[in-house]
């Protein structure tokens, strides 16, 4: 069987070609995220009106003074979407900071340690990972109480599996490596051998998994503010904006519409940012794909 190389000259344009789409997904994703962090940002220093005035009027549609109406209350809705990206931002910033910090814990015990508590901690991550992220995420808030607080804790605490999973398998291969055993021979300690030598090879792994978790957890901030186990009133979510303009979609449509809007392009952004952290890791298997 002849196996066809293909030549410098035809692999530039796919080269390039693959260039082009990393730097459109950094771009747009760039773009998107970017928006819902500024306004995020914004509403931690100026709000066009108090969240709890309700001095609107109820259901009125987009005007000069509330730019997307007001909800059933006669809250400016404007307002509320600010609120929400703020919630949205600290759910998504916090969680990830949990599934980092208990998932690489976790998985740098289980690839150090023994070979009995390697293996019950990874029958115990398989669990985990079995286990519906949203479910155990339910089961935290009802067990904690609904606040914004307990959802950052449980979504984080389901996040940190598949985190601990891939450093314990990222851990294993570094630690296996002639230079870390030689380095191991020399007396270099355990903890030391982290910091100098796993670590450094772990992170750049966790990059795209944590910002693929980060949108995770915005949609189940959602899910379970909607469902009336998120951050209670007078915090606004977006799940509780769509959960509360159900009722009155075809009367007020924008209630429903921008949080919903909102939401899906947090998402979009936040995965385009993590495609394109991908191209630039591996370029190669993008091309491939």
């Amino acid at each position: 069987m002849t196996v066809t190389v293909p030549t410098a000259a035809e692999q530039k344009p796919a080269a390039r070609r693959t260039r082009g789409r990393t730097s459109i997904n950094l771009v747009v994703g760039g773009v998107l995220f970017g928006v819902i962090v500024a306004v995020a940002v914004l509403s931690l220093f100026a709000l066009p009106y108090e969240p709890s005035d309700t001095t609107g009027g109820r259901l009125q549609p987009p005007s000069g003074e509330h730019w997307a109406g007001t909800d059933r209350l006669g809250r400016d809705l404007f307002t509320q979407l600010m609120i929400g990206a703020r919630l949205a931002m600290l759910t998504g910033l916090g969680s990830v900071a949990i599934a980092a910090v208990v998932g690489v814990v976790v998985g740098l015990v289980a690839a150090t340690a023994g070979r009995w508590i390697d293996d019950a901690l990874s029958s115990l991550l398989d669990i985990a990972i079995a286990f519906p992220t949203l479910l155990l995420a339910m089961l935290v808030v009802a067990w904690r109480g609904a606040s914004l607080d307990s959802a950052i804790l449980a979504i984080g605490l389901a996040g940190s599996a598949v985190i601990a999973r891939l450093t314990r398998v990222t851990a294993s291969r570094v630690l296996a490596q002639e230079f870390v055993k030689a380095s191991r021979t020399s007396g270099t300690g355990t903890l030391r051998l982290i910091r100098l030598h796993v670590l450094p090879n772990v992170w750049p792994t966790l990059i795209v998994p944590l910002a693929l978790q980060f949108g995770g957890a915005v949609v189940a901030e959602a899910s379970l503010s909607y469902v009336g186990l998120g951050s209670p009133p007078p915090n606004a979510s977006w799940g509780r904006m769509l959960q509360e303009a159900q009722s009155t979609v075809l009367v007020a449509p924008s209630a429903a519409i921008l949080p919903g809007l909102l939401l899906v392009a947090t998402i979009i952004g936040v995965n385009l940012l993590a495609d394109g952290l991908r191209d630039v890791a591996d370029p190669a298997g993008r091309s491939i794909r």
